[in-house]
């Protein structure tokens, strides 16, 4: 539980990290560079531990990974970003633990008990008010690239976690990020040629940031947490990270913080309590 944490935590910097990187950078380019970098240090890992090829039957689930996980996701949150604050955007983001539960569930056929669901519908459905409630009832475009994000993530977080059952945990989000390396390049290549490019110290470092921790190391961690409390236990271990994102919104960035916001975090805070002690 503790390593799954630990990547929760580096998670919750992503959405910061990302709003200085497009301080300097563009959305695409940002998406582009994090996976390049990243990409860098996974081929490094690979092969100075001389990692041994993935069999056939894991290179489906790692697609999956690498699409969810290294492309769609960073992609879609960042484009939300640029309409959307960090916070809100975070606790729109906590109904990413539900869906990685469900999608888990049917991958592999584990069951978990009705107190366990309840729990965790509870948590997703406290995020889907607070959504609401923030647009006058209706989703904004930048609330529906963050559903469809947290979708895809929810089922690179259910494969990897799958995977990491029997693959080392470093290599499961390492083969799926070299996987990516030329899609991103493409989508690099294409956007410094039509997003500007400034190159200040706040930008740089938000880069780094999220190529380097966000899209390898954090997934390291978060990965072997998932291998081995089981991916569903884990997941709703992410209904906190909204918090601490929130936290950092305000603390790093100056963000204003709605009244609805701790109301929604006490309610999610109480729904993995209860979904930790929930029994499969």
């Amino acid at each position: 539980m503790t390593l799954a944490g630990l990547g929760v935590l580096a998670f919750s910097f992503s959405f910061p990290a990302t709003v200085w990187a497009l301080d300097g950078l563009g959305p695409w380019t940002t998406t582009g560079g994090r996976g390049l970098l990243a990409g860098v240090l996974a081929g490094g890992a690979l092969v100075g531990m001389r990692a041994s090829r993935p069999s056939r039957v894991d290179w489906t689930g790692l697609v999956v990974v690498a699409l969810g996980c290294v492309v769609g996701f960073p992609l879609l949150t960042t484009l939300a970003l640029q309409t959307s604050t960090t916070a809100h955007s975070a606790v729109v983001i906590g109904c990413l633990p539900v869906a990685t539960a469900a999608i888990s569930s049917w991958r592999t056929g584990q069951r978990h008990s009705a107190v366990f669901w309840g729990a965790a519908g509870t948590g997703a459905a406290a995020v889907v008010l607070f959504t609401l409630c923030q647009n006058q009832g209706t989703p904004s475009g930048a609330d529906l690239l963050l559903f469809a994000a947290l979708a895809l993530c929810a089922a690179g977080y259910a494969e990897g976690g799958r995977l990491a059952g029997h693959l080392p945990s470093w290599q499961v989000i390492a083969w799926a990020v070299v996987l990516a390396v030329p899609v991103n390049a493409a989508i690099a290549l294409l956007a410094v040629q039509h997003e500007p490019v400034h190159l200040t110290g706040t930008a740089l470092g938000g880069m780094l940031y999220v190529g380097a921790v966000s899209q390898f190391l954090g997934f390291v961690v978060w990965y072997r947490g998932m291998g081995l409390i089981g991916v569903a236990r884990a997941s709703q271990l992410q209904l906190a990270q909204p918090l601490f994102t929130v936290v950092w919104a305000v603390l790093l960035l100056g963000e204003h913080l709605p009244a609805s916001v701790p109301v929604t975090g006490v309610v999610v805070l109480g729904c993995i309590a209860v979904t930790q002690r929930a029994r499969s």
